[in-house]
């Protein structure tokens, strides 16, 4: 089954919080990878998994070849790629099942889904977890304006975009990243939570 691009498309508002959400969680995602919590083959299916959700085209490339270099096998990827789940390691299956619900829903998952990842692996590994949902949605949300925009320029415009969205999204990143970035520091410091449910 060949991967569709362009599913999901994210507006201004829904960009910002995109971003500010991973700017938030992606430091529990390296640290998690540090203390070996998460192998950078757990992150990539989590990353596949989210961009076969979302559609991106420029993260669907960049992941494939990420995850081939991490001595994953084509036909997993490809498997991911398609939204088939079989043959993930058992202890990672929760995780990439959330991470799908996760960008399946825009980033708003259910408590109670996100209190399994917790009970499951326990809260600073589900942190990693979400820091690499968070980082791959942000790469979507951004790499599928930026291929809409490639192809357009190309001559093969996306049905479900315009060139005044792809601007709009593409320029959004400059006045968005610093204040996210403030946004996210005053919300660690007052501990506001980093989930629903949390």
């Amino acid at each position: 089954m060949a991967q569709q691009f362009y599913k999901k498309m994210y507006s201004l508002p829904e960009g910002y919080i995109i971003l500010y959400q991973a700017l938030r969680t992606m430091k529990y995602m390296v640290k998690g990878k540090k203390r070996k919590e998460i192998s950078p083959e757990f992150i990539e299916r989590i990353m596949l998994a989210v961009t076969e959700v979302n559609g991106c085209e420029v993260c669907t490339y960049g992941h494939t070849k990420m995850a081939l270099e991490q001595g994953m096998s084509n036909e997993e990827i490809q498997k991911l790629l398609a939204g088939v789940t079989d043959g993930i390691p058992d202890d990672e299956v929760k995780a990439v099942f959330f991470a799908q619900h996760y960008a399946d829903t825009r980033g708003h998952p259910s408590a109670a889904s996100w209190q399994q990842i917790v009970d499951t692996y326990g809260t600073t590994k589900a942190l990693g977890i979400l820091g690499a949902i968070r980082a791959i949605m942000f790469g979507n949300a951004y790499g599928i304006v930026l291929s809409a925009f490639r192809n357009r320029i190309k001559g093969k415009p996306v049905e479900k975009s315009n060139l005044l969205y792809e601007i709009s999204m593409m320029i959004s990143i400059v006045v968005f990243l610093p204040i996210a970035a403030v946004h996210a520091l005053v919300s660690s410091l007052l501990g506001v939570p980093i989930i629903k449910g949390e």
